[in-house]
C-alpha cells in the first residue's frame, strides 16, 4: 500500500512532509521498519509475543504499576 501526499493550497514543503510522517506512523510503517531492520530469530520473536501477551493480560487485574512500600522515616 502506497501512501500519497497531495499538497494543499499554500501548503510548504515543511508541512507536507511532517503531514506524510504522521501518515506513516498511523500506518505502523516506521515501527515496521525499526523492527526489520535487525534480524530476530523466530525463537527471540515468540519469546516477545508471550511475554506482551502475559503483561496485556496481568495489567487490567492491577492497578498500574506497583510502587515499592514507602519506609518510615527513621529519626
Amino acid at each position: 500500500m502506497a501512501i500519497r501526499i497531495k499538497s494543499r493550497h499554500g501548503e510548504s514543503v515543511g508541512q507536507m512532509l511532517r503531514r506524510f510522517k504522521k501518515l506513516c506512523e498511523k500506518e505502523g510503517l516506521t515501527k515496521d521498519i525499526k523492527r526489520r531492520q535487525y534480524f530476530e530469530k523466530p525463537s527471540e520473536r515468540r519469546r516477545r509475543d508471550a511475554r506482551r501477551s502475559v503483561t496485556r493480560t496481568i495489567r487490567p487485574l492491577t492497578d498500574g504499576p506497583s510502587k515499592p512500600p514507602r519506609r518510615a522515616p527513621q529519626f
